[in-house]
């Protein structure tokens, strides 16, 4: 077994055609999960590709390297949409995880659970994967096939996440509920994006995590935001969120909590991320 640390995304991808050859960066999710197994094969560690590594903008939106960790995103000068992303930074893991995991990590390693899949899915993140093939993209939640499952191909290298131009005023949120408040794995999280005109919601996006095999976007409840008062969402309370809003959820029951209790914790979360995001985005730019 050899560990390569790459200087180039061309060393890094030829290295990764050898056999059993596995591509790390914090490498905070992929040596626990070897457990006591022996390892075999190359590691190849792309911490030190140049370009890998910030978050950059330019005219289409916004671009987080492959190797940025949760530590970099924290501290990253963001605007209010990335508020939401920014909280689940915090919930990942310990500080000392934060500092030397990456966000391209959390997606490759797919956990139902992974904090940063809710909030990337309300910025409508789209993954671009890298190979000696050339580069392909696709949207986050069709990279994400179940349960540590990804549509990442062998050899490939996940170098990117390209957020969107985001409306000016777009607000995000995020919000988790866990047995204790830290270092905990979820029973249910919700991340939200609202944008509000002149008192009303021009355009939400929602995203439940821990309540089914990957993270999910709720259409329904979106579409029916879309327009309303944002004064008559606050209204509303609990009762905004119908359960048809809930259809694409199937959670499960395990140690953490039942499913009936996960969708109810999930229909609660969404009611108070929306809350959130409306509150703060009109005092940022009421």
């Amino acid at each position: 077994m050899g560990y390569l640390v790459a200087a180039s995304l061309s060393e890094a991808l030829d290295a990764l055609g050898r056999p059993d050859a596995a591509v790390i960066a914090g490498g905070t999710d992929w040596f626990p999960a070897q457990g006591s197994r022996p390892l075999k094969g190359d590691l190849v560690d792309i911490t030190r590709v140049p370009g890998l590594r910030g978050i950059t903008q330019d005219a289409g939106g916004w671009r987080i390297g492959g190797a940025t960790t949760w530590t970099d995103l924290i501290r990253a000068d963001l605007p209010p949409a990335f508020d939401g992303i920014k909280a689940a930074a915090r919930e990942v893991g310990s500080i000392q995880i934060q500092n030397a995991g990456t966000v391209a990590g959390n997606l490759c390693n797919a956990s139902p659970a992974a904090d940063g899949v809710p909030p990337l899915l309300t910025l409508g993140a789209v993954v671009e994967l890298a190979s000696t093939r050339g580069i392909r993209r696709m949207g986050l939640s069709e990279f994400l096939k179940g349960p540590r499952q990804t549509a990442r191909m062998p050899g490939e290298v996940l170098t990117a996440l390209i957020i969107p131009d985001l409306p000016v005023g777009a607000q995000g949120t995020f919000l988790k509920l866990g047995a204790r408040h830290y270092l905990v794995i979820s029973i249910a999280m919700v991340a939200a994006l609202v944008t509000l005109d002149r008192g009303r919601i021009v355009q939400a996006a929602v995203a439940v995590g821990s309540c089914s095999a990957t993270a999910q976007r709720l259409p329904a409840l979106e579409a029916d935001l879309t327009g309303r008062s944002a004064a008559d969402v606050l209204a509303a309370g609990a009762g905004v969120i119908l359960p048809a809003h809930l259809a694409p959820l199937a959670p499960i029951g395990d140690v953490r909590g039942s499913a009936d209790y996960r969708m109810e914790a999930a229909s609660t979360l969404c009611a108070r991320a929306l809350h959130m995001a409306i509150e703060q985005g009109g005092q940022s730019h009421g």
